[in-house]
């Protein structure tokens, strides 16, 4: 038996500490196994099972602490905590518009020029008289013989609104005026597009000149007819453009009038105007 006891705590001194401990505790029942064998004594037993007892809560303790190590020793793959901190973009202010401009006024509602009227002096001259009148809202002054020959204007007549829209460009420092024309009944956007003419060109204090035909009704129920064509004066507008203030050459009777600008569209529909 002392052989294999050797061996057995030689083997036993290699190995953890608690594993010692547990080996010794084998050795020591196996010691005081055999005493209890040979001699055949009883409290030795005993006192070997108290050893064996006693040599427990030690190893429950050994793996205790050894677990408590590995708790607490770093993982190599944790990272360090990194407090969220705001970008120096996030944190800066978001910079106001420049309040310091001004949004451009918006247009009266109402507006009419102080022309000068006066009625065309032969049956064809329309278009010289419809441009005076126009262009004496800006202040300047013009015989409608003097405005024959740079609108083109014959005992026919004058041709068409890229006349006259060349005859006041002429005459009006810039060259603001536009010629638009209509190939038929007006689209809703080209009435608007009146419209907004109509009110850009009377806040510069220039008059439109239209060339119309046909027959139109103003807003008092007065008649106009021209069916062979003729030209008119835009001097004003109210109701924020949808009606239009019309100075007419024909009759100086009734010098001028108001339409709705729809009215005046389809007046000059076919045709053009100059703004």
């Amino acid at each position: 038996m002392k052989h294999p006891l050797k061996r057995q705590l030689r083997r036993l001194a290699t190995e953890r500490p608690y594993q010692l401990v547990a080996g010794s505790a084998a050795a020591l029942v196996l010691v005081s196994g055999a005493a209890t064998l040979s001699t055949g004594e009883a409290p030795a037993a005993q006192q070997a099972s108290a050893a064996v007892a006693e040599v427990a809560p030690r190893l429950d303790d050994v793996a205790t602490r050894s677990e408590a190590r590995v708790a607490t020793t770093p993982s190599a793959s944790a990272s360090p905590s990194v407090s969220a901190s705001p970008s120096p973009s996030a944190a800066k202010a978001t910079a106001d518009p420049d309040l310091t401009r001004t949004a451009a006024p918006k247009p009266p509602s109402t507006k009419v020029l102080n022309y000068d009227y006066q009625a065309q002096t032969t049956y064809y001259n329309c278009g010289p008289a419809a441009v005076r009148n126009a262009l004496s809202a800006a202040g300047i002054e013009r015989t409608q013989y003097e405005l024959e020959a740079p609108l083109g204007t014959t005992e026919m007549g004058t041709n068409s609104a890229l006349d006259t829209t060349r005859g006041l460009n002429q005459f009006v420092k810039g060259n603001p005026y536009r010629t638009r024309m209509f190939a038929g009944t007006p689209s809703s956007a080209q009435i608007d597009q009146l419209q907004a003419d109509v009110i850009a060109a009377i806040n510069d204090r220039r008059g439109v000149v239209a060339n119309i035909a046909g027959t139109a009704t103003d807003t008092d129920g007065g008649w106009h007819s021209f069916p062979g064509g003729h030209y008119i004066a835009v001097v004003g507008y109210q109701n924020g453009g949808r009606t239009v203030r019309i100075a007419d050459s024909a009759n100086p009777n009734l010098p001028s009038y108001w339409m709705s600008t729809i009215d005046l569209a389809n007046w000059i529909a076919t045709r053009g105007y100059s703004a």
